[in-house]
């Protein structure tokens, strides 16, 4: 997907991220970018859980917003 496809629709999520996962900060937003591996680390990091939780968790949120496509590490 292209990156600039990529931080437009990051604007619009963040909202929803933060309704999602609580905890999140408006910095950790900002350093997760639309980088899934860095949200599942947030996330791991800011509720306590486990990556495959996370992990389970994010496929379900993206799930729900197939119009948003995180990228994916290299």
């Amino acid at each position: 997907m292209n990156h600039d496809k990529i931080e437009g629709n990051w604007k619009q999520l963040k909202g929803k991220l933060k309704e999602q996962w609580g905890k999140l900060t408006d910095d950790d937003l900002d350093v997760i970018a639309g980088k899934r591996e860095q949200l599942l680390g947030r996330i791991q990091e800011r509720h306590g859980i486990v990556k495959a939780e996370a992990d389970r968790q994010v496929s379900e949120f993206e799930a729900r917003n197939p119009t948003f496509v995180f990228e994916k590490s290299q």
